[in-house]
């Protein structure tokens, strides 16, 4: 099933260190945060943002250098409250209806903190948040056990690259459209065509010729022992030529 639109806007908060709270800087965040999903990016002034934290202005400057990393913080906070969110299984009975669940649960975060969720994706930049990369991680995990299965029939990045336009792109255009037109077959549709992009219905290896079957062996390559690290990386060379097709 596709996820289902909340309708609440309310600020992310994140319950993983609630002994941070009383911080300043945390106080910062979370009322930023706040501010955001009551009013929109706007309202988030300095001096607005002291005031709700309790604090004078000239603190979120020697706290965020400026409004820009502020922002930042909050951005960072939005991917912090993600990442706690996730459920990870380490070997999943069926990849494909996990890699759905995970594309359901980014799809679901989006609709449910439009404002947050723009803000965490508004820069390129951003994509250096540590969270973020621990939820690449998490999503480079699912799609390498695709691979390993024989299920996954494109690279691994591109897979990745995928996987994230579709999940952005179901979040962008069900907040573009009134809400009189926002059906959830969309988002059925949008992820559908995801995972008929990015998988197969049978193991890759079975009808993908050399390619799939290089993708499959370099998804487990790392669990080898029997060869050197010099002779991995000339073997990854080979099958990243074959998985690509060159």
């Amino acid at each position: 099933m596709p996820p289902r639109p909340r309708a609440q806007n309310g600020a992310a908060r994140s319950d993983a260190a609630p002994a941070g709270r009383g911080q300043p800087r945390q106080r910062v965040i979370e009322a930023a945060a706040d501010l955001l999903a009551r009013e929109g990016r706007d309202a988030v002034t300095t001096r607005a943002v002291a005031i709700a934290a309790g604090l004078q202005p000239p603190a979120i400057y020697r706290l965020f250098g400026d409004k820009s990393g502020l922002l930042d913080a909050v951005a960072e906070h939005g991917f912090a409250t993600f990442l706690a969110a996730k459920h990870v299984d380490p070997d999943p009975q069926d990849p494909i209806e996990d890699l759905r669940a995970g594309w359901d649960l980014a799809v679901e975060f989006g609709l449910s903190h439009p404002a947050l969720y723009t803000l965490m994706y508004s820069e390129p930049t951003r994509a250096a948040s540590p969270a973020f990369e621990a939820g690449m991680e998490i999503l480079m995990g699912r799609i390498r056990r695709l691979a390993a299965g024989g299920w996954l029939r494109v690279d691994e990045e591109i897979a990745a690259a995928v996987i994230h336009a579709t999940a952005r792109g179901a979040v962008l255009t069900w907040l573009s459209l009134p809400e009189e037109r926002r059906d959830p077959a969309l988002l059925t549709a949008l992820r559908e065509s995801m995972v008929a992009a990015v998988t197969g219905q049978e193991p890759a290896v079975r009808d993908a010729g050399p390619a799939g079957a290089a993708r499959t062996l370099r998804a487990v390559l790392p669990e080898q022992t029997a060869l050197s690290g010099a002779e991995q990386q000339l073997l990854r060379e080979w099958l990243d030529r074959l998985a690509s097709g060159g």
